[in-house]
C-alpha cells in the first residue's frame, strides 16, 4: 500500500496494523503531504461494521433491549445490533442479530439508513434496518450477553431519548429516522 494517491492530498508511506483482534484492529498509518512534503500520523480502528435493527410488532411497539456493556460497566437501551462476519450481507446479519438477541424473526426488512460511528479515527459502517411481520423464536444468546428485551412505543422510545434513558448513538440515529418513516407509513393507512 505505501505510496498509494489519498484524495490527491496526501500519500500513504507506510501502514503498519499493531493490533489484530476479534472485534477491531488498529493501524498506525505514515502520510506524506503532497504541496508541504510534512509527515503525519493517522491512527484508525480498523471494523468491519454491523447491523441494527429497529423491530417493530404488530401492535406498532418496538424491541428494545437492556443489554449490559462492559466498557462502561452499566446497562443500557439499545436497538438489537451485531458485528459483521467476513464478507458478510448486512441484512443477513440484521435477521440474526435480530433472532439472536431478541427471540424475533422478521418476514419482511428494508434499509433505513447507514452511519459511520466516529469516521475520524474508525471505519465502523452500521446499516440500520426496519424489520416487520415479526414471528416469535426462540432467542439464542451467545455467551457472556446479558439482555433483556423490552417492548415500547415509538413515542415512548423518542421520550427515553429525550430524557436520557437511551443514550446509545446508534439506537437513537434508528428510532429517529425509524420514526419518521413509519409515521408516514402508518398515516397511509
Amino acid at each position: 500500500m505505501s505510496g498509494e494517491n489519498l484524495k490527491g492530498n496526501m500519500k500513504l508511506k507506510k501502514r503498519n496494523v499493531i493490533y489484530r483482534g476479534k472485534v477491531f484492529n488498529i493501524i498506525v498509518d505514515e502520510l506524506e503531504y503532497f504541496k508541504s512534503g510534512n509527515h503525519t500520523i493517522r491512527e484508525v480502528v480498523e471494523h468491519p461494521g454491523g447491523a441494527v435493527i429497529l423491530g417493530i410488532l404488530p401492535d406498532e411497539k418496538i424491541i428494545l433491549i437492556k443489554q449490559y456493556r462492559y466498557p462502561i460497566d452499566k446497562f443500557i437501551y439499545e436497538l438489537p445490533a451485531g458485528k459483521l462476519d467476513p464478507g458478510e450481507d448486512p441484512k443477513i446479519c440484521a435477521i440474526r442479530e435480530l433472532e439472536e438477541e431478541t427471540g424475533f424473526k422478521p418476514a419482511e426488512i428494508e434499509l433505513l439508513t447507514y452511519i459511520y460511528t466516529s469516521p475520524g479515527f474508525c471505519s465502523e459502517k452500521l446499516y440500520i434496518y426496519l424489520a416487520t411481520n415479526l414471528q416469535k423464536v426462540k432467542q439464542n444468546l451467545e455467551e457472556g450477553e446479558l439482555i433483556s428485551v423490552e417492548f415500547k412505543t415509538i413515542d415512548e422510545a423518542i421520550e427515553m431519548i429525550l430524557n436520557g434513558e437511551i443514550v446509545d448513538a446508534k439506537s437513537i440515529v434508528g428510532i429517529m429516522v425509524g420514526e419518521k418513516i413509519l409515521k408516514r407509513k402508518w398515516a397511509r393507512r
